[in-house]
């Protein structure tokens, strides 16, 4: 098999080109890439936290790797259904969280590690939520550099589609310039 840089090298250049992947769910099988996957996770403070099963990052032994590569292999790997709790949000009310085990956490890093490089130069340049290099404060960096004009925003939470096409429609009535990509 590909050295792992080799492989995600190759994904990279194919997205760039926007050509397909072959044998993505092969290379799922690689297990440099479950080490890897391992080395980035398991110092996340959530790795200790259990999901539906006592499984954490404490029991992980190359061995458990392994088995979960063979269970893959067989297409026997089945996953497991999320703990969900509740955390309390400053306004008093509680949104939910799903909690995986460490077995589905470790093959779902894989699966990012695999698909990210392919996917990521597609994404727009304005999105700066869950990728790499990119957050908050590249966000507000943005803002502050590109966008010296604006002088106010307009913040919409919206909970159903209705609500983002009626916002959307009347950004595009108003004749005003939109203030983000989406408006």
């Amino acid at each position: 098999m590909q050295n792992a840089n080799t492989l995600l090298s190759i994904y990279q250049k194919r997205g760039a080109r926007s050509l397909p992947l072959e044998r993505v769910y092969r290379h799922l099988l690689d297990p440099e890439l479950f080490l890897r996957a391992y080395g980035k996770i398991y110092r996340n403070y959530g790795a200790m936290t259990t999901g539906t099963t006592s499984e954490t990052v404490d029991g992980t032994s190359r061995k458990r790797i392994d088995t979960i590569i063979d269970l893959l292999r067989m297409e026997r790997y089945r996953w497991t259904p999320v703990r969900r709790t509740y955390i309390a949000k400053a306004n008093g009310k509680r949104r939910p969280l799903g909690i995986p085990t460490w077995s589905d956490k470790l093959v779902q890093e894989v699966l990012r590690t695999l698909l990210e490089p392919y996917y990521e130069q597609r994404f727009s340049d304005r999105s700066h939520g869950f990728r790499p290099n990119r957050g908050c404060h590249s966000a507000l960096r943005e803002v502050q550099k590109k966008w010296t004009g604006t002088t106010w925003f307009i913040e919409v939470i919206s909970k159903d589609a209705t609500t983002t096409s009626t916002i959307r429609s009347c950004c595009e009535s108003s004749g005003e310039t939109s203030m983000t990509p989406d408006c």
